[in-house]
């Protein structure tokens, strides 16, 4: 994703923490880590990256720990891991996931946000050669942090790549992140190596990163834009990819 997606997505995502919009999205990724793993972080590096990721968005203690208590409760089986494709204009593509208790309302909105917005499901596996799946963390970058270094150290991790970005914010001034990117199957390594050097990772996710990226111009990207924003703000939609640079 470009710079001003980038400033899209903080503003609303800073919109939706104060609304309290994100939390119900945060708690399904931590009570399905909870459910495929131990229920204690300690033992799970999925959960314990999920419950990070939750607290650098100012998620409350007591909904974190009411979301890993539904990995063993009743309706914690409910809750499945959905994957859509589309298409839509200016040659955009799209991987979204959801995690839902109500599939039939998941997909039913899913291709309503499309319909409305010039774009259409594929079958899925359709974009299975136009996207990797990698895994990504993402950290502040201090001022002793050297990206060399860090690249030799955490290679035998599984690191593929490392990357220096700013991360806007709407009130205050850019900080500078780092990214890791590195295999599907590498992110417990990873995520294990990057606690061992004591960096506290602000978000660690599997991301599908496309293989040819597209540009587009600032008035076809304000149309793609409100169909992204449109599916994003389903519940169910835990996060939506494009092939959008």
């Amino acid at each position: 994703m470009g710079r001003a997606f980038e400033y899209r997505k903080a503003a609303k995502m800073k919109r939706w923490g104060a609304m309290s919009k994100i939390f119900p999205k945060l708690g399904k990724v931590i009570t399905m880590a909870a459910k495929a793993g131990s229920p204690d972080p300690d033992m799970n590096p999925r959960l314990r990256t999920a419950i990070l990721t939750a607290k650098a968005q100012n998620m409350p203690k007591h909904n974190i720990e009411a979301a890993i208590q539904r990995a063993s409760g009743k309706d914690a089986a409910d809750i499945k891991e959905m994957h859509y494709e589309a298409k839509g204009p200016y040659g955009t593509q799209f991987i979204i996931d959801c995690a839902t208790d109500n599939g039939t309302r998941t997909v039913a909105n899913v291709k309503a946000a499309l319909s409305r917005n010039s774009a259409e499901m594929l079958t899925s596996g359709s974009l299975n050669f136009m996207f990797n799946r990698k895994s990504v963390f993402t950290f502040d970058k201090t001022d002793e942090m050297d990206l060399e270094e860090l690249e030799l150290e955490l290679i035998d991790a599984g690191l593929e790549e490392i990357e220096e970005d700013i991360e806007p914010q709407e009130d205050a001034d850019d900080k500078k992140i780092i990214r890791v990117f590195g295999e599907f199957a590498a992110f417990g390594d990873l995520s294990k190596a990057l606690e061992e050097m004591n960096i506290e990772v602000t978000k660690g996710e599997h991301q599908y990163i496309s293989s040819t990226p597209i540009d587009l111009s600032d008035e076809h990207m304000e149309e793609v834009d409100v169909l992204i924003d449109r599916l994003e703000e389903d519940e169910d939609v835990q996060a939506v990819y494009t092939n959008i640079n």
